[in-house]
């Protein structure tokens, strides 16, 4: 009788889950699908059925319907019972009333419910949902002010709400994790606030607020704002002397600024570029790097220099162009201003970061070679790189190009490089292995990024390595100096660095050889190598160690584990390292040809974290490993093909 009962208790909670789910969507499409465009079906699984995009555990976690002539109100009682929702898209469609209650989707995060007729305030449950980073509610009829909590949304990625009726002042928004803000076409008022990551944005994401003012727009004085008229005076002495008064303070300030630009000239021609360069080249401040980030020699180094700035002499420097729909809000000015430090430096070029005087922060990339490629090759290679949008990839926002300089101008990503996370100030490289669940977590998103990579335009990334991979504001993994292989001089006698040579495919090491997609796999399964044992490759995996690699693997890791700081021994955790380890061994095949493309490669890693998740709820396995609990149980990033 026990058993039966115990029996119960599993199966049934996850049966009327279903149910549940099931129940919830047949309510939901009873009132706002009048034409009955949804083929839902009460004797089928939820899971199967039309907008359904993805289930977790039989509970449905992506739900997508856009398009479909859904009208009417939500009914967010009904709503409230998908618990499981990740990713939530009404987009295109004819709903009406206010934005429900969402508060109890505690895991959502993504939400499109833009081109409907919602009305009413912005929900303020949204600002509960400490998961959420995508919110689109674009071209409604919403009004009303934003609550300042909106600014409590920890990981708010993407906030769109242009196309309302929204009024009052703009909250001060300052996610570091905010990359993507459109804020146009409402009823917008005072003024934008100074927030590092609202000035990144330039007056785009502003435009078509009639009293809104800030360093992205200039007011705009409507009737309501215009400058009163000057009163007439009956005292004509009185306004005598204002003139002369008036006239002098013109006079003076004329005088003023005439000084001023003579003894500028002046003092530009006596001053020394701070470089010691001439010629418009972008001074060095330092020899140091990142620590993970390699010299010329392969030696990595843990110093760094602050405070120095860019500095060009000459008045033909060019212009700073930004690539894509959305300019950012500063110029080349403001990098000539800005303080830089040396990140690092590589066979392409050496790397800064630039601290403007407004406080926002760039990645600045000075390409070594400004005269190869021809200057056309150079910006059409660059604008397809710009074209590269997605959540694991390190944006190209800008590049600068003059008679003997080019930079690149990438997103600062502040939480480092994943060599950093792995290996410390190590200079040999050696750190502790990570927990399974991470490398399962670094995988995905690495393969990610580098799918998007090679299914656009065929590109290459070239150089993926450890350092070349950056943390975001939450910890996803994003790739960084993809493509720029097109930069190095083919006659060029430098040779890669001994870290870098043993990250390339056999067929590549020849520095004249151009890198391939297949060579990308190759980097990709070091890479997870690295990962699962917490070393860097300075020696060729393959040929030290041939067959024996899972040997190898398994050798380093039982090290660890007898330390006390590797991963747990149970069944589920040598599973999926086994898992993995093939997949790694598939990608370090000595021949290209026998080497999986990357789309299976996430096929692969996604089946494997997919049976991870439901074996290790039945285990006793969670070893944070050595990252902290916090990056330990990071979700995946949920985005949609919109």
């Amino acid at each position: 009788m026990h058993l039966i009962f115990l029996l119960l208790c599993v199966i049934l909670p996850s049966s009327m889950a279903e149910i549940n789910d099931a129940n919830a969507l047949l309510d939901l499409k009873s009132t706002i699908d009048p034409q009955n465009s949804l083929p839902w079906n009460k004797d089928s699984d939820p899971c199967t059925w039309e907008g359904v995009k993805e289930c977790i555990k039989g509970r449905v976690s992506k739900l997508v319907v856009e398009n479909s002539y859904l009208t009417g109100t939500i009914n967010g009682g009904k709503l409230s019972l998908l618990s499981q929702l990740r990713v939530l898209s009404f987009k295109s469609n004819n709903l009406t009333g206010n934005i429900p209650d969402m508060s109890r989707l505690f895991n959502l995060k993504v939400l499109y419910l833009n081109l409907n007729e919602f009305t009413g305030p912005f929900p303020n449950s949204l600002s509960s949902l400490h998961r959420l980073k995508t919110i689109v509610l674009s071209n409604n009829k919403l009004s009303g002010k934003l609550p300042s909590s909106i600014s409590e949304i920890p990981r708010l990625y993407m906030l769109y709400l242009d196309g309302n009726q929204f009024t009052g002042e703009i909250p001060e928004l300052n996610q570091t994790s905010l990359k993507f803000l459109n804020l146009s076409n409402n009823r917008f008022s005072g003024e934008i606030p100074r927030t590092v990551a609202l000035l990144q944005f330039n007056k785009s994401s502003f435009m078509n607020n009639v009293d809104l003012c800030g360093v992205q727009i200039e007011c705009n004085l409507g009737p309501a704002m215009s400058i009163p008229p000057l009163k007439r005076h009956h005292n004509h002495r009185l306004s005598h002397k204002t003139k002369i008064i008036l006239i002098a303070g013109i006079s003076g300030g004329i005088a003023l600024i005439l000084i001023g630009l003579v003894l500028g000239i002046f003092f530009c021609k006596r001053r020394p570029g701070r470089s010691g360069k001439k010629n418009g080249r972008v001074e060095e401040t330092g020899p140091s790097a990142l620590p993970g980030e390699e010299r010329e020699k392969g030696e990595p180094s843990g110093g760094e220099r602050k405070g120095a700035g860019f500095s060009w002499e000459g008045d033909k420097i060019g212009k700073l162009v930004f690539i894509g729909e959305e300019e950012m809000n500063y110029d080349m000015e403001d990098l000539l201003k800005a303080s830089a430090e040396t990140l690092g430096r590589g066979r392409i070029g050496s790397t800064y970061k630039a601290v403007m005087e407004s406080g926002y922060i760039v990645t600045v990339k000075r390409l070594k070679d400004a005269t190869y490629p021809r200057l056309d090759e150079f910006t059409r290679h660059l604008l397809v790189l710009g074209r590269l949008k997605h959540p694991n990839i390190v944006p190209l926002r800008a590049y600068f190009q003059a008679k003997e300089e080019r930079l690149l101008v990438f997103d600062y990503f502040p939480n480092g490089s994943l060599f950093s996370l792995l290996h410390g100030n190590r200079p040999s490289g050696g750190g502790k292995p990570l927990h399974w669940t991470s490398c399962l977590k670094i995988a995905e998103d690495l393969a990610t990024g580098l799918l998007y990579i090679h299914q656009n335009f065929g590109l290459v990334h070239g150089n993926l390595k450890s350092s070349n991979v950056l943390l975001g504001s939450d910890f996803e993994s994003c790739l960084t100096d993809y493509g720029l292989h097109s930069f190095r001089n083919p006659e060029s006698a430098e040779e890669p660095s001994t870290a870098s040579l043993f990250y390339s495919a056999p067929e590549c090491r020849d520095y004249r050889k151009l890198p391939t997609q297949q060579a990308d796999v190759y980097s990709f399964g070091v890479l997870l190598l690295e990962l699962m044992t917490g070393r860097t490759p300075f020696q060729d995996l393959v040929e030290e160690h041939g067959t024996d690699i899972p040997k190898w693997v398994k050798s380093v890791r039982e090290e660890e584990t007898e330390s006390g700081e590797g991963s747990s021994g149970n069944e589920t955790s040598e599973e999926k390292l086994r898992a993995l380890l093939s997949i790694a061994m598939a990608c370090v095949a000595v021949s290209p040809k026998s080497r999986p493309e990357m789309k299976d490669v996430l096929r692969m890693i996604r089946d494997t974290r997919a049976e991870a998740h439901i074996s290790s709820n039945n285990s006793s396995d969670h070893s944070p490993g050595r990252w902290s609990d916090t990056v330990q149980s990071l979700p995946r990033e949920e985005h949609l093909s919109i």
